[in-house]
């Protein structure tokens, strides 16, 4: 116990398994099992579909690496803010603690903890969200967005209880929902293979075509090609960019970790890694199952294909060719252990960040004081609390759609700061360095910043009011320097 004089510190009680099952539980929430849908509708044709993937794939490893020489660097807690503030200034971080705090942190806690209700919901049916408990005008609850609420405050009460009870929660969900994700993979393989789904897909292998569709029904398909071609894959990779994402994590809790140096560029690097195969091998398996293209006028599963599955629920529509009537019930579960286990990384890193800023004196004072178990509680409950709004609200889910850009902006910015600090701080320790500098990080700066591009241009009613929600930090920027001064 700490004595009444004694200041409480953070307990560096995270090794290199407990850092990995950070980052590969903070990953795999419930994107996996429904984006490959609106995927596949922007590109029509399975070698796109897994060519998003891939592309997501090398350009999340990319950046993880190169996180791991800021990592090793600054191995303390805060991560990419600490970077930001390091490379640039105290404004630059400040805006992406602020955009971390209002949607991108707690607006993904949201929507995983609606997610996790939602499927909840299938078992037990109460929990559904048409069962409405209270309604005023267009406000409504229901007892879905109870059901998430009442687990961000559970998974909040947990971490407030220390690191040890974090970590423990952290490495049984996300051990679990591994085993099921590639145990799911592996019967796909094995036993899901539909001769009729194979033949469509290998006729339809390079066919890229954009579906639109209006009120549930097809509005119009396009067959693309050369820039069109690219401007599309660009764009669907905002849900697979979405599903791969929070990946840094760990880099929060830097201050927790045992040989920081060593232990979160490796974390990184495996825990990418393992999650982009699993996505892979999982789109695979769709691809083994479903056919890519469909209607949504279909009645049965294998009709509707991947691009209809109903409701976007990918998974459940393979898993109901694999496992027949149970499928529903089976992918609820592992969609519920998925999602609770991600939610709980997300809330124990997140607070680490604004603790952090409050140490700057750019966040309530109150959240950076440590409690009698060594960890944020103030900055836990603040998040615990915004979030709830956020369940309530609803409007998590048009945040995020916003916040797409916003995150591969500060991804941008940040590995533009290893390029900065190399000059900035040029004898400053570094036990890892980027690997292939200067030409793999640059290569991660073109395409992050070619598809920032794309989608200002393609998705505007996304990408600016995502920009907006950043510039708003400006002015609360300053008010905050204004209380310190």
């Amino acid at each position: 116990m700490i004595s009444s004089g004694e200041q409480p510190e953070f307990k560096r009680e995270l090794g290199l398994l407990d850092s990995t099952m950070i980052v590969i539980g903070s990953m795999i929430g419930s994107g996996i099992f429904i984006v490959s849908a609106d995927i596949g509708r922007t590109v029509g044709a399975p070698a796109y579909l897994l060519l998003v993937w891939l592309i997501t794939g090398v350009m999340t490893v990319i950046a993880a690496l190169s996180y791991g020489e800021l990592a090793g660097m600054m191995p303390h807690v805060g991560g990419q803010y600490a970077y930001l503030r390091e490379a640039y200034n105290p404004f630059i971080a400040f805006l992406y603690g602020w955009t971390l705090f209002l949607v991108i942190q707690t607006g993904t806690i949201a929507a995983v903890a609606v997610a996790f209700a939602k499927f909840t919901g299938v078992l037990v049916p109460w929990f559904s969200e048409k069962n409405i408990l209270f309604s005023t005008g267009s406000f409504h609850i229901t007892a879905a967005q109870i059901l998430a609420i009442t687990s961000v405050v559970i998974l909040t009460y947990i971490n407030m209880r220390g690191l040890k009870e974090g970590k423990i929660v952290q490495n049984i969900f996300t051990s679990t929902k591994i085993i099921a994700l590639l145990g799911f993979v592996l019967l796909a393989l094995i036993i899901g293979q539909n001769a009729s789904a194979l033949t469509a897909n290998i006729g339809n292998f390079w066919n890229a075509s954009w579906t639109q569709i209006k009120n549930g029904k097809i509005f119009s398909i396009t067959p693309i090609s050369g820039w069109m071609l690219l401007s599309a894959i660009g764009v669907a990779m905002v849900g697979s960019l979405f599903s791969a994402d929070a990946w840094n994590n760990i880099t929060f809790t830097a201050g927790e970790v045992t040989n920081p140096k060593r232990n979160i560029p490796l974390s990184l690097t495996l825990g990418t890694g393992t999650v982009i195969l699993i996505y892979i091998l999982a789109n695979i398996g769709y691809l083994l199952v479903l056919p890519l293209t469909g209607s949504p006028d279909a009645v049965q599963t294998s009709g509707r294909g991947i691009q209809f599955a109903s409701s976007d629920r990918v998974g459940t529509a393979a898993a109901s060719v694999i496992f027949g009537e149970s499928a529903e019930v089976i992918m609820a579960i592992m969609i519920m252990i998925s999602t609770f286990g991600c939610n709980n990384g997300l809330i124990l890193a997140g607070a680490r960040v604004y603790y952090t800023m409050a140490k700057d004196g750019l966040f309530f004072k109150s959240a950076g004081i440590l409690n009698t178990r060594s960890v944020p509680g103030i900055a836990l409950i603040v998040q615990c609390i915004w979030t709830c709004i956020l369940c309530l609200s609803g409007t998590y889910g048009d945040l995020l759609d916003y916040v797409v850009f916003a995150v591969l902006l500060f991804y941008v910015l940040t590995v533009v700061g290893i390029f900065i600090l190399r000059k900035k701080r040029l004898n400053a320790e570094r036990p890892y360095k980027a690997f292939g500098y200067p030409i793999v990080p640059a290569i991660y700066i073109l395409l992050a910043a070619a598809i920032s591009i794309d989608l200002l241009i393609f998705k505007p009613q996304y990408t600016w009011p995502g920009l907006g929600i950043v510039v708003l930090g400006i002015p609360v920027y300053f008010v905050w320097k204004k209380r310190i001064v």
